[in-house]
């Protein structure tokens, strides 16, 4: 993960709707997908929020691991 970058998203976002066009995808695939694109940070601070508590979720598992 990188630093926030709003053109990198808007990225994302396109490569998820073009998966979402397919009229073959499964309704499983596109209640994952649809979530997924619904859950794309848009600005800056969802962004961090996101980087910091995957980050501190890691650091807990293998926290939890090692005792």
């Amino acid at each position: 993960m990188g630093p926030y970058s709003e053109e990198r998203q808007l990225e994302r976002a396109a490569a998820v709707a073009r998966i979402l066009d397919d009229p073959n995808l499964t309704e499983w695939a596109r209640n994952y997908w649809t979530k997924v694109a619904m859950t794309l940070s848009m600005n800056e601070e969802q962004y961090n929020a996101r980087v910091v508590a995957l980050y501190t979720a890691i650091r807990n598992r293998y926290t939890q691991e090692w005792l």
